[in-house]
């Protein structure tokens, strides 16, 4: 697990980004100065170990695990975490599974301590894709990168849907709104939504919907390494055994 940005704005929120190599793969901590209560975003099982040290030498205790989608490249440590610290794994309804504790819907608000994120559905690159808003930020999972997106040719992957998720959700969010993306293949960490509204090759510069879906029709890419053992891990948050979810 690697340190790339070390970052806490205007909020009064400890905030570290973290990646992990293999899959290229960020994960997000969040966590609240007064309670020292906190959130992660995208948990790697194979991280697992680390990010309890790192909880622990920050001084906090971590009460939700939040999934972008349900992921094809990598195994979630939900269900580790779950297990280890009692934290509670959140997932949007529609991704088809019932192992997590909270299944959400859009325009849900999660709350720890003094942080509130706000769920926004952004389906496209599989039904239950979910995008994080806190203030300032949004964590985009798959949805949408730094100049790019995420793939729409399975999983419930749909191009004209991605295209409608990322600009009626993502490109109305506040220009100036940081975006954090689920995975990045070339060093970046950060951008913003003027940025991606502009320049990002495959949305960016007013490109139509016709224009993104032959676009994303023409990418032919190979599956990812670890598809096979992923998608059914994470159909069970991982290797968690708990299959009662609660509505939210």
């Amino acid at each position: 697990m690697d340190f790339f940005s070390i970052l806490t704005g205007v909020l009064p929120v400890i905030f570290r980004q973290l990646f992990e190599s293999d899959t290229s793969t960020y994960t997000y901590l969040l966590g609240c100065e007064r309670s020292r209560r906190a959130f992660l975003i995208d948990p790697v099982a194979c991280e697992v170990d680390a990010y309890i040290e790192l909880l622990n030498e920050i001084g906090l205790t971590l009460i939700y695990t939040l999934e972008t989608h349900v992921h094809a490249d990598h195994i979630t440590g939900s269900g580790l975490l779950r297990e280890r610290l009692g934290s509670r794994s959140v997932v949007h309804r529609d991704a088809g599974t019932l192992c997590p504790d909270l299944l959400v819907t859009d325009g849900v608000l999660l709350q720890v301590g003094d942080i509130d994120i706000l769920v926004r559905h952004t389906p496209g690159h599989t039904s239950g894709c979910t995008s994080y808003v806190l203030q300032d930020r949004v964590f985009t999972g798959d949805s949408l990168f730094i100049g790019g997106c995420g793939r729409t040719d399975f999983q419930q992957g749909d191009a004209g849907v991605l295209y409608d998720s990322i600009h009626e959700k993502l490109f109305t969010l506040p220009p100036d709104t940081l975006v954090y993306p689920g995975h990045d293949y070339n060093g970046n960490t950060v951008s913003t939504i003027r940025q991606e509204r502009h320049k990002n090759p495959r949305l960016g510069g007013g490109k139509t919907r016709e224009e993104f879906i032959a676009i994303m029709h023409d990418l032919q890419l190979a599956h990812p390494k670890y598809i096979h053992e992923a998608i059914p891990a994470n159909l069970a948050c991982g290797g968690s055994t708990d299959t009662t979810p609660s509505p939210g």
